[in-house]
């Protein structure tokens, strides 16, 4: 019987398409990435239409199925820009367009701000809070201003961000996106590309200017072109961030809202083309450069000198270069920012994690480290780490690296603490200044990726700044530096202001426009024939963001059908639901395992467990013959997964992932034999809390096992909270009662009782999270040590707190 194409089109979740295939195909085709000549001979094949029954029969009868029957996004339209007499094409898409479509979203209704809010940390409101924009001042600077002329105004801060990226390897093609989003939506939202929280606003022209052959001039007329096409984009909120234009929210609520150009991010490079500077200087402030390595900072450049600057221009061309050299800028023509309302551009350049610290001081401190001890010791250390889920382990050394991506920095910069500790400098020179300047800048580096602040925090920020600048000199008594004059070390003063007033700086980090090139410009090139590439970039980009729309419609669509919640909670512990060994005998466990107490280890446990009553020294007096086990083997797991809820994130934010391997040694498939590996744990002993050590300890894991079924019936027969999953573990010493000075980190040692390790078996649930120590190597490290037999040759460790941010706020 069929069905009327109304009552078919309500009863189909996947409408306009007529099926879940076809929309699964369509999806598959548009998010994949296969070519449309690909995709029609896919369909061409004999019988291939016939089985799959969809309602379109080549790649350009879909694209008019998803062009007419999915809702319009922000299209793209060409203009044409001239600079010096030449011509050059700009696409880009309607702002204000662009501003309605990310204010309107239904889908970021719940995390969404509208008006300035202020945190406090304590009920005198001293310990003032900061992590989304709306907790900044700067929301509340302007807010006042506007309600002082137009009361009522609702402020939607823009967050623009270019950055070049090359499209291509060897042809050497490039793109430049321009990318926008609200600060009106949280953070943890703007971060993640699958919520297209951030569109791609247009693509700048990519022209080298290689006819105009005079250097600097060549600079003078890239600069002017970058800003003739920001200006013609931006044109439209010039008149809305002043007057204000009504519109209507993902609530269906219709406010007079004001877009207001808040915070650029990029680079250093795009700081300085936006700020009109010259390369060398702070794109911020008026600090000279020779004075960038001082720890002070200097006064901000003064925006109405420099606008005052820049109406000189119709006096003549001598008369403007010399006024924009007066006030410290480059004679660019009229700046986009010139005249945008309630904005001081010198203020909306914000800290850029990636590539001042990652890619700036971090890349700077690690080759003066390696200079400084020499590059054979470092790479000795770094090959006899022990291993980590989130460590990477540098086989063959740091040294002879080349092209560091900043991943590869953050993977150095988690270990590069237990490189520098206890390792001596030549010429007797004592190390201890070099530990505390490296303890403080990576100090600096995590707390400065804080997603939330206080008041305390950022006095901690600055404190390892502080603490950097007088230790630095060190670098120039061992002659690997004769200045500090580095622009990104200067930056660093700006952080804490920074952050008071835009937020965290996981607000601003360029990072998420880093990870969108690959949405919207590699995949985008890859899409087309490569000839006349723009207009079937900016085509393709929109439907793929029709269909990105449609899928989330879908999923809501199937959600209201099952009236089901959206989200589950996420269990902190996961282990797998079948075992890797089914039935490992105890006598296999001390073998390979090194699980030499296992037995009579489990029976306390189980004593316990059945005797709550009782206390260790009476378990301790039961009488041998009856510390026997009615089973001989258990079920045994290799992985234990673990997600840790960061104390400093919201609730809806995504746990950290983390891992504790224990396997013993093995042959892969080509025979070769692979070394175990068991991992170590932080241990909640009870009383652990969601920062300091307080409460835990530390030990190795040697086995994670499970009772088989009957066993687990005959020692807990009515005990129905008993643990279904147990690890035996080999213990560290307790933590002291403070770190060590220098490096400030906690020192642990093998518990040892009559020579013998000590250990035990608790329940899964107690192990919080995987922890990584750094063996004490001292002067020379072991040659015969190595990254798989290290925990068990070195006598002393420290316990590694910079293997992510949750550890570092957990052992710090």
């Amino acid at each position: 019987m069929k069905v009327k194409n109304g009552n078919r089109r309500k009863s189909n979740l996947w409408a306009p398409f007529a099926s879940k295939l076809e929309w699964d195909i369509v999806r598959w085709a548009k998010m994949r990435g296969p070519t449309s000549t690909a995709f029609t001979e896919l369909l061409q094949i004999e019988g291939v239409l016939e089985r799959l029954e969809l309602s379109f029969k080549t790649a350009a009868e879909m694209n008019e199925l998803v062009d007419g029957n999915l809702p319009e996004r922000p299209g793209f339209h060409c203009e044409e820009i001239k600079i010096d007499g030449e011509t050059y094409e700009v696409y880009f898409r309607d702002v204000m367009e662009c501003v309605r479509s990310l204010y309107s979203n239904p889908e970021f209704v719940q995390h969404m701000a509208y008006a300035p809010e202020q945190h406090f940390a304590d009920e005198g409101m001293k310990n003032r809070m900061y992590g989304e924009m709306y907790t900044g001042d700067w929301w509340w600077q302007v807010q006042a201003v506007l309600e002082k002329d137009k009361p009522g105004a609702t402020i939607i801060p823009l967050i623009f961000s270019t950055d070049k990226t090359q499209l291509t390897v060897f042809r050497n093609r490039s793109a430049y996106p321009v990318y926008l989003t609200l600060g009106n939506i949280s953070k943890d939202v703007r971060k993640k590309p699958s919520k297209q929280a951030q569109l791609l606003v247009g693509y700048l022209p990519t022209a080298r200017l290689e006819h105009i052959t005079t250097m600097e001039t060549r600079r003078r007329a890239l600069a002017n072109l970058f800003h003739a096409c920001m200006r013609r984009i931006l044109e439209p909120i010039r008149k809305a961030g002043e007057d204000g234009v009504k519109m209507e929210g993902g609530d269906g609520v219709i406010r007079r809202c004001h877009p207001i150009f808040a915070v650029f991010v990029g680079d250093y490079p795009e700081q300085a083309l936006v700020a009109c500077v010259k390369y060398g200087v702070c794109p911020k402030c008026v600090v000279t450069h020779e004075d960038l390595g001082h720890s002070e900072a200097a006064p901000l450049r003064n925006l109405f000198d420099i606008v005052d600057a820049l109406g000189q221009f119709d006096r003549g061309p001598a008369d403007y270069v010399e006024a924009c050299q007066a006030a410290g800028i480059k004679p660019v023509v009229h700046p986009f920012w010139e005249d945008l309302p309630y904005t001081n551009v010198f203020t909306s350049i914000t800290p850029d994690i990636l590539h001042q610290m990652y890619q700036g001081m971090m890349k700077h401190l690690i080759s003066w480290v390696t200079d400084a001890f020499g590059a054979e010791e470092i790479d000795a250390r770094c090959r006899r780490m022990p291993p980590n889920h989130n460590l990477r382990l540098f086989s063959s050394g740091i040294s002879h690296l080349s092209r560091v991506s900043g991943q590869e920095h953050k993977d150095i910069c988690r270990i590069l603490m237990g490189l520098v500790v206890d390792l001596p400098l030549p010429d007797g020179i004592n190390p201890i200044r070099l530990v505390r300047a490296v303890r403080a800048l990576l100090d600096f580096l995590y707390l400065a990726q804080y997603p939330s602040h206080s008041s305390d925090t950022l006095g901690y920020l600055d404190d390892a700044l502080r603490r950097f600048h007088a230790n630095k000199s060190i670098f120039e008594l061992v002659g690997v530096r004769d200045n500090f004059n580095l622009p990104k070390l200067h930056a660093l003063l700006h952080y804490s202001p920074s952050i008071r007033l835009f937020g965290t700086t996981d607000n601003y980090n360029t990072e998420a426009s880093e990870r969108l090139h690959i949405d919207y410009a590699k995949d985008a090139y890859r899409s087309t024939n490569h000839k006349d590439a723009y207009p079937q970039m900016t085509k393709w980009l929109e439907r793929k963001e029709k269909v990105l729309a449609h899928e989330k419609f879908v999923a809501w669509r199937i959600e209201q059908a099952k009236q089901t919640p959206l989200g589950q909670s996420q269990p902190r512990i996961h282990i797998a639901r079948h075992p890797i060994v089914k039935s490992a005998k105890f006598s296999v466990l001390q073998d390979q395992y090194g699980a030499v107490d296992f037995e009579p280890a489990l029976y306390n446990l189980i004593m316990q467990i059945r005797n709550p009553h009782l206390t260790t020294r009476q378990l301790s007096r039961q009488p041998i013959e009856e510390k026997t086990l009615p089973f001989r083997s258990v079920a045994v797991f290799h992985n234990i997964k673990f997600w840790n809820r960061d104390p400093q994130e919201r609730e809806q934010a995504p746990d950290t992932r983390d891992a504790a391997h224990v396997r013993p040694a093995y042959e892969d498939s080509r025979g070769r034999l692979v070394p175990g590996r068991f991992d170590t744990v932080l241990v909640d002993m009870g009383d652990g809390g969601d920062s300091g050590v307080e409460g835990y300890r530390v030990a190795q894991v040697r086995v994670v096992f499970s009772l088989p079924i009957r066993a687990r019936r005959s020692v807990f027969p009515e005990d129905e909270d008993a643990p279904r999953h147990m690890a035996y573990v080999e213990w560290f010493t307790p933590f002291q009662d403070a770190a060590e000075d220098n490096h400030e980190m906690y020192r642990l040692t093998r518990m040892l009782k009559d020579g013998r390790r000590v250990g035990s078996i608790i329940p899964v649930g107690n192990i919080r999270r995987s922890v990584h120590l750094f063996p004490r190597f001292g002067p020379v490290a072991p040659r015969e040590w190595s990254s798989s037999n290290v925990l068990d040759l070195c006598d002393v460790f420290y316990v590694n707190c910079f293997l992510d941010r949750h550890t570092y706020i957990t052992v710090y």
